[in-house]
């Protein structure tokens, strides 16, 4: 494809391995906005008429077209944000599973649910609210998107879908699936809005409630704009997630893991594992560990990376600021043991770090470090990993790792977060809940709590 030099769209293709910019494309009108918005809430209209029977062949067809397309899909994610090949695929594996789980689930997760009443009958019907808008992120193109759209296409709610300005292609391709599928084109629709058309989409009185996974700054602007209008948001934001090692059987092997989870997606994800919490009796030999994977590693291209390769960040301003974020702590007093450093001007190389000594003085404690940079913490014993663990703004996930599984569940009770997991660095599955609180977010997505966000739980009652 021929290079683009000079583009002035905000939604535009941008190689990270290489910094070109390959395609631009051009944000939506207002009369292609409100056209978009006029189909979708007619769409709804019908949509009250059908049951969610009528629209299960829809979502097992789309689950069907994702696998069958997952590599070609993948390729776009490549391209697009600098994922792996391997990583992309399964990706667009996971977002199938998710068509597919509330395909299969749907009908009895909304289900009628009778209430036990003296003299009459009662129920609670779960009925589609409307028109909705998603906000996307670009880190998961595919398998945010299918979180978001999955169990409300099941439910009858109708799809704005607004990408992120760095994945155009990756929604689009999408949504040619969604419609091939049996999707209706007019209930589900991509808009490339920008930030002032979003705005409008919000406040429009024929749209129902809005879904953004993002930014605190993007889920405050949000949430700010939809309550003025009255509207139901969920938001999944940012997440700081303790992991928190209290014993292990071999060191090698938690670091081993701990490095895996730290390195998904290059750690451009919200349940990253971003504060390892270490007992001290094994910390020395853990930073050891850890240090001598991330050194180990040098760049590759995302499309044919080696297990001893790193893959790009999205885009050159995430390196930048991870960088300064890095840098920052290390002129504070912080050790970095490896990595830190940023690849050749405009890509979005960074190579992955592992620091320790961090204070609460520095950017690192705070802030969310969205890339692939292991913080290490020293914990003298269980109350210090506990209020390490929960001092944080964030309350997303965490994971906890015991040879004594009760005394691992004991310690997760008491962390403050949406998530936990034990003996696992992650609890993720179609079929179960993601969301947070504090300043993750509120509302939940996937599994049974995730068709239940946007429904009217309508009251029938029966004299």
């Amino acid at each position: 494809m021929t290079t683009i030099t000079a583009v002035q769209s905000a939604y535009r293709v941008a190689d990270p391995a290489t910094g070109d910019v390959l395609e631009a494309f051009d944000a939506a009108t207002d009369d292609e906005i409100e056209a978009a918005i006029a189909s979708a809430t007619a769409a709804a209209q019908r949509e009250l008429g059908r049951s969610v029977a009528d629209r299960i062949d829809a979502l097992h067809r789309t689950a069907q077209l994702l696998r069958e397309r997952r590599t070609e899909l993948a390729e776009i994610a490549v391209q697009e944000i600098g994922k792996s090949l391997a990583q992309a695929e399964a990706e667009v594996d996971f977002a199938a599973d998710i068509f597919g789980y509330y395909a299969s689930n749907a009908p009895q997760l909304t289900a009628d649910q009778l209430i036990p009443t003296a003299g009459t009958r009662a129920m609670i019907e779960r009925r589609p609210l409307g028109v909705l808008l998603g906000i996307m992120p670009w880190n998961y193109p595919y398998y945010q998107v299918a979180r978001f759209a999955a169990p409300n296409i099941a439910v009858g709610n109708t799809i704005l879908l607004k990408p992120a300005e760095w994945c155009p292609r990756s929604a689009l391709a999408l949504q040619a699936v969604l419609h091939e599928a049996g999707v209706p084109q007019d209930a589900y629709a991509t808009i490339l809005a920008d930030h002032d058309q979003t705005r409008t989409v919000i406040q429009d009185p024929r749209v129902a409630a809005v879904s953004l996974t993002g930014s605190e700054r993007a889920g405050a602007a949000v949430a700010e704009i939809a309550g003025a209008a009255l509207k139901k948001v969920v938001l999944e934001l940012g997440g700081s997630d303790a992991y928190v090692i209290l014993d292990t059987e071999s060191v090698s092997e938690a670091a081993a893991t701990a490095w895996g989870m730290r390195m998904e997606n290059m750690g451009q994800a919200c349940n990253s594992n971003k504060r390892i919490i270490v007992a001290a009796d094994i910390f020395d030999e853990f930073v050891v560990e850890l240090t001598s994977l991330a050194s180990g590693i040098r760049p590759g291209h995302p499309l044919r990376l080696a297990d001893d390769e790193y893959a790009p960040l999205a885009a050159r301003s995430a390196a930048e600021r991870l960088a300064e974020q890095v840098q920052d702590a290390v002129a504070k007093g912080a050790t970095l043991h490896a990595g830190g450093q940023l690849g050749n001007a405009s890509t979005g190389y960074f190579a992955p770090a592992v620091l320790t000594g961090v204070t609460p003085d520095m950017r690192a404690y705070r802030e969310e470090l969205f890339g692939p940079v292991a913080v290490v913490y020293r914990a003298a014993d269980e109350a210090e990993a506990l209020r390490l663990a929960n001092d944080t703004d964030f309350g997303l996930g965490a994971a906890v790792f015991s040879q004594d599984v009760d005394r691992a569940v004991r310690f997760a009770r008491t962390l403050d977060t949406g998530m936990v997991s034990i003996n696992a660095p992650a609890a993720e599955g179609a079929d179960l809940p993601f969301g947070g609180v504090k300043r993750s977010g509120f509302g939940r997505e996937l599994g049974p709590l995730g068709i239940d966000e946007f429904v009217n739980k309508r009251l029938l009652y029966i004299q």
